[in-house]
């Protein structure tokens, strides 16, 4: 039997109605999500959509296995980089809006000797600077996918104090959206450790200026001007990192000595202890050798993700940037504008050892190279805004350029763009 109505029906009236209804009803509730996620959107920007399109989705990469993540062949690979874009070949540009990404003031993990307004900088322009590549932009840098990413992770900083700058960077891009009970920062001898409880992540710091056991590992003391290193050892400091899932190495500074590289071949434990000199140039390769063979031993690339941060220069000489005789980097203001500008503090045949070294490497190594666009900020450093070891002499007060620190940065500021640089080659190789 088939039931019919006719068009002037009641019942078919009164049904059609209902879904009139029903459908308005619908369609405004539709267009009120829209307008809804529209508006959040607007205010919480990048961060808002990961969340919500990203959250729920099967095809998530921040819920996905490392190993399966859109079939990347490197661990946390979610985009690529737009094809030809070098992001380490670029110019510094004045951004007053987006710049900087923090306040010093907001991030209380900022040691004291990168703290360059509290100690009474006058200027503020070297905040305000943005690396800006050729023929291409960097992603922004977006904490909340930082630390999903990171979640039940470990991520961990390898190396000397300028690796400790950009760790501190790290941590004060990503604490603010850690609840102020759910945080911590603390130190274990050469082990710095920020926990982020609520994301079971932790983010370390590890001093080992050599990556090698030296005469220069304790994190406190360690001004040794007659440094040794020995040869072999990189399981001393390594048995620290295993574990990690995003290691970030570097080692540089404390190899410039100015002189051959002093290498045990036995024991410091040893009486009578076999030192031999070396050329600086080999003793660095063989360090980075070491390296290489304990990445490859102790690390999965399709779990884990393993960088390596180049040589970060000083500015100790502005003869060299077309600056006075007998100064430096103090009361430095703007960028070094020449493209071609190399410092005689960064020694090529350096970066030479390193391409040698990673271009035979099996396991992927990403190299930040982060060298030359540094070498461009001569205004960048702590220059005599820092607290001081010691106390300075009348002599040193009198004339500042003779105790600037034309090595370290200041925070927030270059370093900040280190990890800029980072966020991309880990989310987009």
């Amino acid at each position: 039997m088939r039931l019919t109505f006719s068009a002037s029906s009641p019942s078919s009236s009164s049904s059609l109605d209902l879904r009139k209804s029903r459908l308005s009803a619908y369609i405004f509730s539709l267009l009120a999500f829209a307008f809804i996620f529209f508006f959040a959107a607007i205010l919480y920007g990048e961060d808002f959509v990961y969340i919500f399109i990203l959250g729920n989705s099967e095809n998530n990469p921040l819920r996905q296995p490392i190993s399966t993540i859109n079939e990347a062949k490197l661990a946390f690979a979610l985009w690529e980089t737009k094809e030809g874009c070098d992001v380490f070949s670029g110019r510094w540009v004045k951004d007053e809006l987006t710049r900087p990404l923090y306040r010093e003031s907001e991030c209380p993990y900022i040691v004291p000797q990168l703290t360059c307004q509290d100690h009474g900088r006058p200027d503020q322009g070297y905040q305000h600077w943005r690396w800006q590549p050729h023929g291409c932009d960097l992603p922004s840098f977006n904490a909340t996918l930082m630390l999903e990413t990171l979640r039940g992770k470990r991520m961990m900083f390898v190396g000397d104090s300028l690796n400790r700058g950009q760790y501190i960077s790290m941590v004060c891009l990503l604490h603010r959206l850690v609840p102020e009970n759910a945080k911590s920062m603390e130190t274990f001898d050469s082990l710095t450790v920020f926990t982020a409880k609520d994301y079971n992540t932790t983010i370390e710091f590890y001093w080992a200026p050599f990556l090698l056991k030296s005469n220069a590992d304790n994190a406190v003391i360690h001004r040794i001007t007659d440094r040794i290193v020995r040869k072999g050892s990189i399981d001393n400091h390594g048995q620290h990192w295993k574990g990690a899932d995003i290691l970030v190495f570097n080692t540089y500074l404390w190899w410039m000595t100015g002189q051959k590289m002093k290498i045990l071949k036995g024991s410091f434990d040893d009486e009578k202890k076999e030192i031999v000199e070396m050329p600086t140039e080999n003793a660095y390769r063989m360090v980075m050798k070491s390296m290489l063979r304990w990445v490859k031993l102790n690390m999965d690339p399709k779990k884990t993700r393993v960088f390596f941060t180049s040589m970060s220069p000083t500015h100790a000489k502005s003869i060299e940037w077309g600056g006075e005789p007998g100064k430096n980097c103090y009361n430095e203001t703007t960028p070094i504008e020449d493209p071609n500008y190399w410092g005689s503090d960064c020694d090529k045949r350096i970066m030479q050892v390193i391409g040698e070294v990673f271009g035979n490497s099996k396991f992927p190594i990403t190299f930040l190279n982060i060298t030359q666009l540094s070498s461009y900020r001569k205004d960048a450093h702590t220059s005599i805004y820092k607290k001081q070891w010691n106390p300075l002499s009348p002599e040193q007060v009198a004339n500042p350029v003779s105790y600037a620190d034309c090595t370290h940065w200041c925070l927030p500021g270059l370093q900040d763009t280190w990890n800029e640089l980072l966020f991309t080659k880990l989310f987009y190789p």
